[in-house]
């Protein structure tokens, strides 16, 4: 993927952050949102390991060696930052404290239905979070590419792999398009620029109804 279409799918999820919401995001992709947030738009950065209040990244010569994100990664605090035990952390996730999270996908289902803790045989350290973030949040986006590695589509009829949570997906971003999950299944909102509705069409495994006023991201 190149650098344009990765800054473009993040420019185009950080629009789903509003300011004051309290946010979290997961590993990979999600963690480069705050980046692109637009001006005069602040959000309150949960990490399930107990943090609230996350900053940027921490370059590796200023790292905190004691603070860390739920994926291993140095990070940084901003004014106001809140530290508690794993407990009280999902505590806030179970109790729908959560205004959105962000989280990648291996399968979404046009039901809603997420795949993204793992491929069987493949290692995986643990779901992690994912489960209770999927199921808890009060919005849940996928931020992904439209297929995987080996060309297959993300975006299915039905799962494969083993679900994180049923029916808990709202929209879904990818390199081509932004896709809502309704009651009656996909329902294409956005084009990536360049991008025709033939070309998501070829690259979705479910049925994809077409909004009657397309817009390009």
């Amino acid at each position: 993927m190149s650098a344009t279409v990765l800054n473009r799918m993040l420019a185009r999820a950080a629009r789903e952050l509003i300011d004051g919401q309290t946010v979290n995001l997961g590993i990979g992709l999600p963690t480069k949102v705050p980046s692109f947030l637009g001006p005069g738009i602040t959000v309150c950065i949960h990490s399930e390991n107990g943090i609230a209040g996350m900053g940027p990244k921490a370059c590796c010569d200023q790292a905190d060696r004691n603070l860390i994100d739920a994926g291993g990664n140095y990070v940084t605090a901003v004014a106001g930052t809140s530290y508690f035990d794993s407990a009280t952390s999902f505590g806030l996730i179970r109790g729908g404290h959560l205004d959105l999270t962000i989280l990648g996908a291996f399968e979404v289902a046009c039901n809603g239905d997420l795949a993204n803790w793992i491929i069987p045989g493949k290692f995986t350290p643990g779901m992690g979070g994912a489960m209770e973030l999927a199921q808890k949040a009060r919005r849940v986006v996928v931020l992904t590419t439209h297929m995987d590695k080996n060309g297959n589509p993300k975006l299915v009829e039905r799962c494969s792999f083993p679900l994180t949570a049923v029916s808990c997906v709202d929209r879904i971003i990818t390199d081509l398009a932004v896709i809502d999950v309704t009651p009656s299944g996909f329902l294409l909102r956005e084009l990536a620029e360049g991008v025709s509705v033939e070309a998501v069409r070829a690259k979705t495994l479910a049925p994809l109804a077409i909004a009657e006023e397309l817009e390009t991201y």
